[in-house]
């Protein structure tokens, strides 16, 4: 893992990431799209979603996002050239 990716340059292009989840699957891309990108660490980034409780409605994708995860991983090796594991709070 380069010591040289940092969480400013991931937040800097983080809408590369969606992007790419976005042209590959919109639903994927909804369930990831209100993330706040909270830390990196070790090559792991964690993802924090307690916004997406602050609607009426809210909308709880944790199930989706657990199990279409790779496709997430997969979009962050295409841009920033590394694997990461994604971590939720």
């Amino acid at each position: 893992m380069s010591s040289a990716l940092t969480l400013a340059k991931i937040r800097v292009r983080w809408n590369e990431v969606l992007d790419l989840v976005e042209s590959q699957d919109r639903v994927i891309w909804i369930a990831y799209f209100d993330a706040r990108l909270e830390s990196f660490d070790n090559g792991r980034l964690t993802l924090d979603f307690r916004d997406s409780n602050k609607l009426a409605t809210g909308h709880d994708f944790q199930e989706a996002r657990l199990r279409h995860r790779s496709v997430l991983q997969s979009a962050f090796l295409d841009v920033f050239g590394e694997s990461v594991v994604i971590v939720e709070k």
